[in-house]
This record gives structure tokens, sequence and C-alpha cells, in this order.
């Protein structure tokens, strides 16, 4: 097969140099591999710019896919692009919504075994990239909370194995009892389906189904289906905010009566001011922001289907 390029994270720690030996020990028996590591975007611009024909394997969690892609589209080179993916991170959400495995042998030989698979990319006004997922409100505080939760609880455990995951389920719990409760038009492929005299706990923009490491905000999602899934919750009053707590860990929210769940191609938010939570990058306040669905944009190495 033709030569990989794995890009790792510069900052990670021991325990994900080991793992990615394992990885890199599978992928050497079938291909020619060369490992750079890359602690900011010049750096990552700059191993781009030498990786030539090899096909490119990011070795790191959601923040590092995030990075790559957007690298590759800023320099207009993401269309026909084929990327491995060797889920190294905390959440790994969008490896495990598209059944990547996460045991990284596995994934590994999934690398060298699996199938090119056209993946969605959700592009906004000035151009930036979104992966996986994104949302505003209290899904946002959620994530703001979340990461200092992550931090705090990652250090309980050994390496992988430690309390990290459960940072984003604790957050949207403390944001539950406490949200922003936010008056915005939400329109989606041009139609209004929430104006501002109907106030919202949260919007949630999904191209993958999982956030903070398993948390199914938009639980439907398929990123190969041309369109992201929208969720809209109005569960402002404070029962309706504690049965929205408890159905989003079991990923049936989507199911409540305060609950709008739609799919389309593109989505804008407009009103007064919020915070979004971008493939866990938290940016804002913001008064309108808007995302298009590009389908197909790249290709993601994925499990070979097995026929019936």
């Amino acid at each position: 097969m033709d030569p990989l390029l794995v890009i790792t994270n510069s900052d990670a720690g021991t325990a994900d140099e080991e793992s990615l030996e394992r990885a890199l020990a599978v992928l050497r028996e079938r291909a020619s591999v060369e490992v750079q590591a890359t602690g900011d975007p010049g750096e990552l611009d700059g191993v781009l710019h030498r990786a030539a024909s090899r096909r490119i394997v990011v070795a790191g969690g959601d923040g590092s896919l995030h990075a790559v892609i957007a690298a590759l589209h800023r320099r207009h080179e993401l269309e026909g692009a084929v990327i491995g993916l060797l889920p190294l991170g905390t959440g790994n959400d969008f490896a495990r919504g598209v059944d990547i495995p996460l045991d990284i042998e596995e994934a590994a030989r999934v690398v060298v075994t699996g199938e090119p698979t056209p993946m969605d990319l959700v592009v906004d006004e000035v151009g930036e990239v979104v992966v996986n997922s994104v949302h505003v409100g209290a899904g946002a505080n959620a994530s703001r909370r979340g990461a200092r939760w992550k931090e705090r609880l990652g250090s309980i455990g050994v390496g992988k194995v430690n309390l990290g995951k459960l940072g984003y389920p604790i957050g949207a719990a403390m944001t539950a009892w406490n949200p922003p409760v936010l008056r915005l038009r939400v329109e989606v492929d041009g139609e209004i389906v929430n104006d501002f005299d109907q106030p919202v706990l949260m919007v949630a923009v999904g191209n993958g189904s999982s956030v903070g490491g398993g948390t199914r905000l938009t639980p439907l999602a398929d990123p190969e289906d041309g369109k992201v899934d929208v969720m809209i919750s109005r569960s402002v009053s404070p029962r309706q905010r504690l049965k929205y707590a408890a159905t989003l860990g079991r990923g049936t929210h989507h199911l409540q009566e305060e609950v709008d769940y739609l799919r389309g191609g593109s989505v804008s938010i407009s009103g007064e001011s919020f915070w979004c939570s971008a493939d866990g990058e938290i940016y804002g306040p913001e008064r309108q922001r808007a995302w298009h669905v590009e389908a197909g944009a790249y290709s993601l190495v994925l499990p070979t289907p097995v026929a019936d």
C-alpha cells in the first residue's frame, strides 16, 4: 500500500507513546511509515507541505483530527484526501461514531485493511470547519465546565484508564441546574424552526453523534448522509431541565416533547449573545453564526463492511 505519514501530538504523554508504538508495529507490517510530531499550526502546516503522496494517518483524538482536516481545508488539499485515524484521545467521539475501534491495534489494522469512505464536513460562513459537532447555549456552558472537570478527573487513574471522560456529563449536569436561557432564531435550510418568542436551553448541530466522550447529543447523526442533525431543546423550566439532563445521559432526550430534532444541509443561529463549542473549542460571544454541509469533503478509512 501507499507509504503512511503518521501525525502525532508532540504533547502526548508516555501512555500515548506506548499505545502508538503498538499501532506502528501493526502498520509497519504492511507499509512504509514515517512519524512526525506537531505541537502548533505552523509545525503541522510544514509537515503537510512535505507529505507529498503519502497517506496521512492522524494519531490522536477529536482535536487532532480537527486540526489536520482544518489545515488541509485551508491548504485546499482536502478534496480527494484519504485519512486514517488512530484514536488516542480521551473522548474519541468521532471515531466511536463511525465504528473505528478504540483498541489501538485494531484501529491500526483498519488503517491498512479498511475502506476509504466519503465523510461530510461542516463549514461556517468564515471558512472554519466542524468535523464532529457544534452547539450553543447550555451545551457550550457544559463544555466550558466539562473541560475543567476533565482536567481535574484526568489525574485520577493511570494513563487512559482515568475519570477524565466523566468531565462532560458532570459539566452537563451542573449546567442543567443553572443554565443560560437564550432567545434565538434558528433556521434550517432557510426555514425558521425556532423564533425569539420560544426561549431555548441549547441548540446542537451534529455531523457526528456524540460529544464529551460518549454523550449522544445528536444520536441519529451520520457523517455520510450529506446532512447535519439539528437538536433544539426548549427545556427551560426546572422540571423540564431535570428530565432533559436525565434523558441526555441515555441518549433519548431528542424524543422529549420540549425537543425538536431536524435534519438539513444548512443551519443559522442568531439573536442575543451566545457562546459556541465547536469540536471542543469554545468561542464567542456571538450574535449570528451559520454553517453548511460539504458532502463527501474527504475520505476516512473505516472498517470494511461485513457482507450479509
